[in-house]
């Protein structure tokens, strides 16, 4: 997997997902709205440790900076 994701977008969504799990386990979401988003929660922890988020691949999005002279 070539990697897709650039820092700042792998920052963001670490920064979501902590922010959404916070939310759930104080109780301010719950239901299946609450499900929901945690697991949202958790896709978005995966692709940020991985750097490659499959949803960017159809329509061809890369956030990661292109290495110029190689």
């Amino acid at each position: 997997m070539k990697k897709n994701m650039g820092s700042l977008d792998r920052s963001l969504r670490i920064l979501v997902a902590i922010v959404i799990g916070y939310l759930y386990y104080a109780g301010t979401l719950s239901g299946t709205l609450g499900i929901v988003l945690l697991v949202l929660a958790v896709v978005f922890a995966l692709t940020s440790f991985i750097g490659f988020c499959p949803l960017y691949l159809p329509f061809g999005i890369s956030t990661c900076k292109t290495k110029e002279g190689k």
